[in-house]
């Protein structure tokens, strides 16, 4: 199916390691022009060669999401770049533990920075050029902001709050037909999550316990799934789809898991 995606500019935040390496090649795949925005110098020069190599077009911008200047810095360099900006892919984050009995204020507060507060300020230096544009947001959430998880508020909070952010600015930016929607993820196999399941002394025997309760096939979603998802919300094929939340996760957060 042709999406529409063609020379499409699309800053993908985070986009050149796991969830988001999805999507930056799902969109390349489109003929769109990915601008992946990144603090892993390492992995975002590897995609770069292999794009290049393969003929396809890229950009890039290092940054640490952290730093309010660096994001705002970061889209301004897309936007010197090319002029135009047609949608944004809100999706760089970790899971990071910070816990009600074990963190502390100082721990809470970077957590939110690592995981939410980099969303808004991505899509505010960028929303002129959304307007001219009329393009969409996605914004990629998880779970833990339903089900909960056990040891990680930090993470939790930020997913409750991109949940709303995506409601909000849907409401706010109606008048200028800008979509905003979100794509949720439960168990999605990317090298970070393979970081964590070997901290576990069985690891093998941990991830068997998290997939028998993904209620369609028992299986992990791909990241090769959620970018099919996250390149639909961005396309005129979803012209009338705004303020949604969808879970692309085999069911988990709302079936029953013991089936």
């Amino acid at each position: 199916m042709d999406l529409n995606l063609k020379n499409k500019v699309i800053i993908v935040t985070g986009g050149s390691k796991g969830i988001g390496l999805g999507i930056t090649e799902a969109l390349l795949k489109e003929g769109a022009i990915p601008a992946v925005i990144s603090r892993n110098k390492e992995s975002v020069t590897s995609l770069i060669q292999k794009v290049e190599e393969n003929g396809g077009k890229i950009f890039s911008a290092i940054a640490e999401l952290t730093d309010p200047e660096q994001c705002k810095n970061a889209v301004a360099s897309v936007l010197s770049e090319f002029g135009r900006i047609d949608g944004v892919v809100n999706n760089a984050g970790v899971n990071d533990g910070v816990s009600l009995t074990d963190g502390n204020y100082e721990d809470l507060i970077a957590s939110l920075h690592k995981n939410l507060v980099h969303y808004y300020l991505i899509v505010h230096h960028a929303l002129p050029a959304l307007k001219a544009s009329k393009g969409a947001v996605v914004n990629i959430g998880s779970k833990t902001a339903d089900t909960g998880q056990g040891g990680t508020s930090g993470y939790a909070a930020s997913n409750g709050g991109r949940n709303a952010l995506t409601r909000e600015w849907a409401v706010e930016l109606l008048p200028f037909s800008i979509r905003v929607n979100a794509v949720i993820v439960a168990e999605c196999y990317t090298p970070l999550y393979d970081k964590w399941i070997k901290t576990f002394d069985n690891p093998k025997e941990k991830l068997n316990s998290i997939t028998k309760n993904i209620p369609l096939e028992n299986r992990m979603t791909t990241a090769n799934e959620i970018a099919n998802m996250v390149l639909i919300l961005l396309s005129d094929k979803s012209s009338h789809t705004t303020g949604q939340l969808i879970y692309v996760d085999g069911g988990y957060t709302h079936l029953d898991r013991s089936l």
